[in-house]
């Protein structure tokens, strides 16, 4: 072979090499390129779902009647058959995260100051705990009848594993759907069936608001001090053993309302002992119409002050127009009433939401009987409203809880009240359903000097009507 040949031959080889290098590096560019891009826009599409689930974050605002409302947000494809964004997804999220998804039982909606206090719970426990929407299911407007029962079948259908109903009338068709349905978790608040029907799957919760009512009424006592040092307690204000009297509204006679105001008036009269109480009962837990009038007629009367276990602005929008304190429950009434409004007590369940999401997430059981209380969260209260309320309140009350928390001072402790003049040493509870619903006495309560109130079971039991608080009605379901 010539030397020229020879040398074109060796060129043409050089040239080849080259060509496959520059052909090979410029397809890992075009690879490289495409996937990044991928990785890209698929960040992006996750950055836009975050936002689109914090602007969705009010979907429980919309819509009245009996209605279901599932919080949607958007996701990914879920059909791209891509490997490489599947494995960024489950490396970003919990490896061992189970499923959970909730469905929630409203007896009202948002415009019902008790059933907000749940919609700003899930909310608050939704952000928390970075739940996406479509994992929680809430129905509104859910009474309490065999329509709960279908609610809570809906939403087994719907692929929730925890069901919450929250209003005391819904237990009976709770506990229905859970018997048939037991590998679904079920939470109801008020109720105190759990520990005597001993199913796994059915749970009562509630949380110890006597605490905050108690501190409420530390608030409308200083009120009372500060308007009979000024002068503005007025013989029409006091009953016929020379007591200021003051008013609560209530819903119905049962043990839950009658601990909510005994517990509120005796934080009243540790602050002002010169104090009597009456109540009117509405038969209803939300009833404007009615929760005005029944304040109206405790204004007649000539209560000085007034407080409520109601869920509207009724008793509220009463006293604004009266120029009398008011002590809200639920809801701050701040700028509907900044006049008379003082402070409001209010569950917190987004403790409770979390707790429960956490049992499930480590395979751990629900307390059948379960208890917030201000330690965790649970009892909150509104801020102080310096306008209405007497000089140093809020330093007043954070005295009171410091001490409730230490447990130095009771709530129901018995020397502080009497019945038919007597101080209590025993008494006996209905702790235990009984089948018949003859609500008999089974369970001693009294020891250490005090009523241990909701450590038998979840749910209020105190029912004692202590002297010095006048009941103008009684109305049960």
């Amino acid at each position: 072979m010539s030397y020229k040949l020879k040398k074109a031959i060796s060129l043409l080889l050089v040239l080849v090499t080259v060509f496959s290098v520059v052909f090979s590096f410029a397809s890992c560019e075009s690879g490289s390129g495409e996937i990044s891009g991928k990785k890209n826009k698929k960040s992006q599409k996750s950055e836009s779902s975050e936002e689109s689930v914090t602007e969705k974050n009010d979907l429980f605002s919309s819509g009245i009647g009996d209605d279901t409302e599932s919080m949607e947000d958007e996701t990914d494809d879920p059909g791209t058959g891509d490997k490489e964004s599947t494995e960024n997804k489950i490396t970003a999220e919990p490896a061992a995260e189970r499923e959970f998804k909730l469905g929630v039982i409203l007896l009202h909606d948002e415009f019902s100051a008790y059933d907000k206090a749940f919609i700003d719970g899930i909310k608050e426990a939704k952000k928390a705990l970075g739940l996406k929407q479509s994992q929680i299911v809430v129905k509104k407007n859910v009474p309490e009848s065999e329509k709960c029962y279908d609610a809570a079948i809906e939403l087994v259908a719907a692929g929730c594993n925890v069901i919450f109903a929250n209003s005391f009338g819904h237990e009976n068709y709770l506990i229905m759907a859970a018997k048939e349905h037991k590998d679904v978790q079920f939470c109801h608040v008020s109720g105190f069936m759990a520990h005597t029907e001993k199913l796994a799957n059915f749970h009562n919760v509630f949380a110890s608001i006597y605490e905050g009512r108690y501190l409420a009424g530390v608030a409308a006592g200083l009120k009372l001090k500060e308007m009979d040092a000024a002068g503005k307690i007025t013989e029409a204000n006091r009953d016929a053993n020379g007591k200021v009297k003051i008013g609560y509204v209530g819903a119905f006679t049962y043990a839950e309302v009658i601990s909510g105001y005994t517990s509120f008036f005796l934080g009243v009269r540790s602050e002002y002992e010169n104090v009597s109480m009456m109540v009117q009962f509405t038969g209803s837990w939300y009833d404007e119409a009615e929760e005005k009038t029944a304040a109206q007629a405790l204004l007649n009367n000539g209560c000085a002050l007034i407080s409520q276990h109601a869920d509207s602005m009724g008793a509220p929008s009463a006293c604004e127009d009266a120029d009398v304190p008011n002590v809200a429950y639920n809801i701050s009434n701040f700028e509907s009433c900044p006049n008379t409004f003082i402070v409001s007590s209010r569950i917190n369940w987004a403790p409770y939401f979390e707790y429960i999401y956490r049992q499930i997430q480590n395979d751990e059981e629900i307390a059948v009987d379960y208890i917030g209380n201000l330690s965790d969260g649970s009892v909150v209260l509104s801020a102080v409203n310096e306008k209405a309320a007497a000089a140093g309140t809020q330093e007043r009350i954070d005295e009171v809880k410091a001490e409730l928390v230490a447990g130095t001072r009771r709530v129901f402790d018995t020397s502080k009240f009497t019945l038919n003049g007597e101080y209590l040493t025993s008494y006996k509870a209905d702790v235990d359903f009984d089948d018949d619903f003859s609500f008999t006495p089974d369970t001693e309560v009294i020891s250490d000097g005090y009523f241990h109130e909701s450590e038998k079971r979840g749910a209020p039991y105190f029912d004692i009507r202590i002297d010095d608080i006048t009941l103008l009605n009684e109305i049960f379901a």
